[in-house]
C-alpha cells in the first residue's frame, strides 16, 4: 500500500486518454498544478487572441508521467510553505492540535 494515492488511470473518462503517447497514464493530476504558472516544467504553448493569452497545454504530458509525480509533490509542498493568508482569514481561522507526523506514529 505504499504507492497507492501515487497513481490511478480514471478509463471512465469521456476525454481519456487526454494526451497520447504515454503507457503509464497517470491521471492523478488531471487539472495541472502549474497551469495558472506562467513558467512550468511542461511544454506548453501560448495562443493569443485579441483579447488574452490563452496557455495551451494540449501537447503537454508532463503531469500525466509517473516520473513528475514527486517533483509535482515536492513542489506543491514547497508553494504551501510560502502560503500567507489574508488577515481576514487569520481572523476565523479554528485553532487544532497539530497531528503526529506519519514517521512518529509507525513507531
Amino acid at each position: 500500500m505504499e504507492n497507492c494515492c501515487r497513481f490511478f488511470a480514471n478509463r471512465d473518462c469521456e476525454y481519456y486518454p487526454c494526451h497520447e503517447g504515454i503507457e503509464d497514464f497517470n491521471c492523478l493530476f488531471c487539472y495541472c498544478p502549474f497551469y495558472l504558472r506562467e513558467k512550468c516544467p511542461g511544454n506548453p504553448r501560448f495562443l493569443k487572441t485579441e483579447e488574452k493569452i490563452i496557455k495551451d497545454c494540449s501537447g503537454c504530458n508532463y503531469p500525466h508521467r509517473p516520473e513528475s509525480y514527486d517533483i509535482i509533490l515536492d513542489w506543491i509542498k514547497k508553494e504551501n510553505e510560502k502560503r500567507e493568508f489574508s488577515d481576514e482569514v487569520r481572523k476565523i481561522a479554528v485553532p487544532v492540535k497539530p497531528r503526529k507526523s506519519r514517521e512518529a506514529s509507525d513507531e
